[in-house]
């Protein structure tokens, strides 16, 4: 007898990619349980099961930064409850983030992929479960996306939550209004310009060159610092949570088509974001 739940959950979050870098991602997930009937007549009650799984997510993968240990050109270094990464991108440039040990999540794996991923978080899941319940399958599953779509990573120093990391993400859609007419060109444009980028707060830059930024900030979780080639960085003048990156859009676009009124409405991974005008 089986149990399945589509769409449990949501995770966003970043990983280190082997050659792309730092890679903000989005997946739903998809549960099902094997096991017996206990003695009111279920393998698990859903609403144990939801609590239970979304709860392990949210402590091990969402809004962390997910690193595949056996990738080359790696080292991590751990002292007093942080953790460091070392790694270099296929041109040579560094990548380096420091932060609590509950900001990073290491796998044994050489490379992040949803079925990777989805077996080192199921083989951990069954103990969750009461005896009854004798097998766990899950999946991670991108969003069908028709249309662009752009991978970010960014941190919110001013967040109470784990958004507060910095170097967490999203895999998310983008929608540019130009006087009430989709713009797929302009949608296009911009969705290249984002890809696998790290939307940085001025303020939290710490030293900038053509090649590297280093970035770092102290947050209610502890004190975190990143550094990652220039290329990769778009920088605003103000925190980077969805709202404000839709409405640096929508200004930008405006200095392009002074005359247009512009709408856009930028994601945050799965089914959620803000609409801005201008």
């Amino acid at each position: 007898m089986k149990l399945f739940v589509d769409n449990l959950t949501h995770v966003d979050f970043s990983y280190l990619h082997p050659e792309r870098g730092l890679l903000g991602e989005s997946w739903a997930v998809q549960l099902v349980l094997d096991g017996s009937l206990d003695e009111q007549g279920m393998i698990c009650d859903f609403g144990v099961v939801k609590r239970r799984v979304k709860q392990w997510l949210d402590e091990r993968v969402d809004h962390c930064l997910v690193v595949p240990v056996q990738m080359q050109s790696l080292q991590l270094r751990h002292e007093n409850g942080r953790t460091e990464v070392d790694w270099r991108y296929p041109q040579g440039e560094r990548f380096i983030c420091r932060g609590p040990q509950q900001a990073i999540a290491e796998v044994p794996l050489p490379a992040i992929d949803e079925l990777g991923l989805a077996h080192w978080c199921r083989d951990q899941l069954l103990a969750l479960f009461p005896d009854q319940v004798q097998g766990v399958e899950l999946a991670f599953v991108p969003e069908s996306i028709n249309g662009h779509f752009y991978h970010y990573s960014h941190g919110l120093q001013q967040h109470d939550g784990n958004c507060q990391r910095i170097a967490h993400g999203h895999r998310s859609k983008i929608e540019i209004y130009r006087n009430g007419v989709r713009d797929e060109a302009l949608e296009g444009i911009w969705a290249e310009r984002f890809r696998d980028i790290y939307i940085g707060t001025r303020a939290h830059l710490r030293a900038q060159t053509d090649s590297e930024h280093h970035y770092a900030y102290t947050a209610p979780q502890g004190d975190f610092e990143l550094i990652l080639p220039g290329r990769c960085c778009y920088l605003i003048d103000t925190e980077t949570t969805v709202e404000q990156i839709a409405m640096h859009l929508a200004a930008e676009i405006k200095t392009e088509h002074p005359r247009d009124e512009i709408v856009v409405r930028a994601f945050e991974g799965i089914g959620k974001g803000a609409i801005a005008a201008a």
